[in-house]
């Protein structure tokens, strides 16, 4: 089955498709830019969504849900958020259709054209807002904390399955504070929450950061993100959580009256993630094979394969065998699966799962089982090894931790050897070309710099790390001083 994979090397977009399409994650959909999410893509996401959901939970934030659709009024509140969706945003104008009198079949009534056209939510800041003036009145409504679990829409020209399509799923935070630096912490502690799931979850290392001025979301003060870097040496933007000063509270007059009966406007934040971390999950880490899944979010961790005989006392033996072994892992909290489906030949089975990146596949045969032994194999290495029958249960959480912390530390070393300083322009260009990731150089911090950057070389400022220590330079196309550097990459 691996073979009809593009290989990663020969065309890495159309390796990445495949793998969406023939490791059954999502397919595409009869609305041009919109994609259908198969059981087992959906299957990952809801595993992200119930542990986001649990985190989110932890830190005192509630969920709700708020309407699909906003008044277009709604939108020019706020001018640089309107400036920011403008172009992708889908407009209903009318509420009812009829059929043609002239026999053309379903015409949209032009007698039920809308008062206010309604825009398809691309974000949810000014429909939340506009509800937390009523809810906010005084200090004791303070922090307000609340999440939501939704889709979006925004029209896309160009569209590729997970990374960029017309509608997704997401999760969107939004926050009221009564003071700046709460709002702040807020905002920083989200984005560590993104980050310790991204790398603890998703076995996929993170850069910590800020947006330039150029790349911040459209409406907020300060962007904090997370980047991810794929194997072919792009970034990812994998989760972003913004700080939005009073910008929407003005907007909305959304106050709120302090200890000392002052009113003044409240602080806000955003934050989300979506199911383009899906496709990060798939970019990180899959290969010529198909998925490589980490255990801790694989819809399933185990799969046992029989490989039977004729002789029945064999084979009621590898049942048995099988259904304690099942019984040992579920238990142990385990997602196990076991496929006695003799109407497919254990070779296929052990291709397509492989393609559908299950973790762990133990393999029971007649003559293992007399020596007590049986085949595991495991997907990132591709390792079999023989293991002893009695125990195997318990040695396979060990072996699924062994497998998530294995996945991460290959992931980091790819990044680290992809992260490379320059301090010229020729060498910048170079690096870019010739071997592709995160480039760490100076930049002189000026809009005019970085868009000059990025329409020569097709690269952007991906954020500037938080932790970055501060270091006389040169900005590498202005030549002006610098005092730290940030990375540039070139990014989905």
């Amino acid at each position: 089955m691996s073979k009809t994979l593009t290989n990663r090397k020969d065309d890495y977009a159309q390796w990445y498709n495949d793998i969406i399409l023939k490791g059954g994650l999502a397919d595409y959909s009869a609305v041009k830019g919109c994609m259908v999410i198969k059981p087992h893509g959906y299957a990952l996401w809801e595993n992200m969504r119930d542990n986001l959901d649990k985190r989110f939970k932890e830190t005192g934030h509630q969920n709700a849900y708020f309407p699909l659709f906003i008044p277009k009024s709604f939108l020019s509140k706020e001018a640089a958020h309107v400036e920011g969706f403008a172009k992708e945003c889908a407009v209903v104008t009318h509420y009812r259709l009829k059929n043609d009198p002239n026999g053309g079949g379903v015409i949209v009534d032009p007698e039920a054209k809308l008062e206010e056209e309604l825009i398809v939510r691309p974000t949810s800041e000014t429909i939340i807002w506009n509800t937390y003036k009523d809810w906010i009145k005084s200090y004791r409504d303070l922090p307000l904390l609340i999440n939501q679990w939704a889709n979006v829409v925004r029209w896309e020209m160009r569209t590729r399955l997970f990374l960029r399509t017309t509608e997704f799923l997401w999760q969107e935070g939004h926050t009221a504070h009564a003071t700046r630096e709460e709002a702040i912490e807020e905002a920083e502690k989200m984005l560590e929450v993104y980050a310790s799931f991204a790398e603890e979850y998703m076995a996929i290392p993170v850069i910590r950061g800020v947006k330039s001025a150029n790349e911040r979301f459209a409406g907020a003060e300060d962007t904090y993100c997370i980047e991810a870097l794929m194997q072919d040496g792009k970034a990812l933007q994998a989760g972003t959580s913004h700080f939005l000063g009073q910008n929407f509270a003005k907007a909305f007059d959304v106050k709120f009256q302090d200890k000392d009966n002052n009113h003044d406007y409240v602080w806000a934040t955003s934050w989300g993630v979506s199911t383009r971390l899906v496709g990060a999950l798939v970019m990180v880490h899959s290969d010529d094979e198909g998925l490589v899944l980490p255990p801790k979010l694989a819809p399933l961790q185990v799969v046992i394969i029989p490989i039977f005989n004729k002789d029945p006392e064999a084979t009621a033996k590898i049942e048995r065998t099988a259904q304690d072994i099942i019984n040992n892992l579920k238990q142990q909290g385990i997602r196990v699966k076991y496929d006695n489906d003799d109407n497919t030949r254990a070779g296929f089975k052990f291709a397509e799962y492989e393609l559908k990146g299950v973790p762990v596949r133990i393999t029971l045969g007649a003559r293992d089982l007399e020596n007590n032994i049986v085949e595991v194999a495991r997907r990132d290495t591709k390792e079999k090894k023989a293991y002893p029958l009695d125990g195997i249960a318990a040695s396979i959480p060990g072996l699924l931790d062994d497998i998530q912390s294995n996945m991460y530390n290959t992931a980091l070393k790819f990044r680290t050897e992809n992260t490379i300083e320059v301090n010229s322009w020729d060498e910048f260009v170079k690096i870019l070309d010739e071997k592709p990731g995160f480039v760490s150089a100076h930049w002189d911090g000026t809009p005019e710099t970085e868009e000059k950057i990025k329409e020569l070389t097709k690269a952007t400022i991906r954020c500037i790390p938080l932790n970055n220590k501060m270091e006389e330079g040169k900005c590498i196309h202005s030549g002006k001083p610098s005092t730290q550097r940030v990375l540039f990459a070139r990014a989905y």
